[in-house]
């Protein structure tokens, strides 16, 4: 049995189902629909459905990270297992969450100096981080102890290849990241942005591609270009999606078709409320292992 407990935050976007039968624990994000806060536990308080829904239908969202506080109270029910902890969280270069696991961190050391608590900045989000933790917690099952571990994931973090694609710009434009104008020209003209996360954690605009079959097609070429092996990948592969699981599914056959060596078939999740909440619906993304992302 591990002697250590292995922890992510809610927004590696995997299912309750999964992370229990990994043995993951996580604790939530809040988000905003329409004024009324409520926590990001996987789609428990609301439906993925229902909550995209809203979304098109024109309402509001906010998100608010977990602070120190929470960080401590959670933290505590882990060390009252008399365990340490591994804790990683989403990415520095999307939320200021892993400053907040850190200071709880620091604030428990006096009260707890038997127990250890190591805190990774995943520099990932969404089922690509929730791909990461599925990796440490095989590396876990083998016996790695937490110290090696913990170092596995420092070196290994950027490994973790994210690429998305959206085929609906008005969220972008809500969320100010793109200009009123853009989004109606790039409506107009069917252009689909194609992101990847850099080795800072952080998304970044690639290219625009002209059509949803052609960014279907792109974001796999992309996976070609970078998966570890090339078309011979033998590791797991996760896409995550907002509303839109058929995009994701046609996603997944062209990876099924291209990587014969694929461990398993792909896995589905859906993106996350807190992520979510930034992406809007229509958006789809893929994860797999690859050379160190820059």
């Amino acid at each position: 049995m591990s002697e250590y407990i292995l922890s992510c935050c809610s927004t590696a976007d995997l299912t309750k189902e999964h992370f229990d039968n990994r043995k993951i624990s996580y604790i939530c994000f809040h988000y905003e629909l329409d004024g009324v806060e409520y926590p990001d536990d996987l789609g428990e308080s609301v439906s993925f459905d229902e909550f995209y829904k809203a979304m098109e239908n024109g309402a509001m969202t906010r998100t608010s990270q977990i602070n120190s506080g929470e960080f401590v109270e959670y933290f505590e029910k882990l060390l009252a297992q008399g365990k340490d902890i591994l804790h990683v969280s989403l990415s520095s270069g999307l939320s200021g969450v892993y400053n907040s696991a850190m200071i709880a961190r620091d604030a428990l050391k006096e009260k707890y100096p038997e127990r250890e608590i190591f805190i990774v900045d995943s520099l990932g989000a969404s089922s690509g981080y929730g791909l990461f933790m599925d990796r440490l917690a095989d590396l876990r099952d083998e016996g790695m102890p937490v110290k090696t571990l913990y170092t596995w994931a420092q070196n290994n973090r950027l490994k973790l290849h994210h690429w998305f694609f959206s085929t609906d710009l008005k969220y972008y434009v809500r969320g100010g990241r793109i200009s009123k104008t853009a989004g109606l020209v790039g409506g107009a003209l069917n252009i689909c942005p194609l992101l990847n996360m850099d080795g800072q954690g952080k998304l970044v605009p690639r290219t625009k591609v002209r059509t949803k079959k052609k960014v279907i097609q792109a974001i796999v070429d992309k996976m070609k270009e970078n998966a570890a092996g090339g078309t011979d990948y033998s590791g797991k592969c996760y896409i995550s999606y907002a509303a839109c699981l058929d995009d994701a599914k046609e996603v997944a056959a062209l990876v099924e078709a291209g990587f014969p060596k694929l461990s398993g078939k792909v896995e589905l999740y859906s993106i996350g409320t807190t992520i979510g909440s930034h992406t809007g619906p229509g958006t789809v993304a893929l994860f797999f292992w690859g050379g160190e992302r820059e």
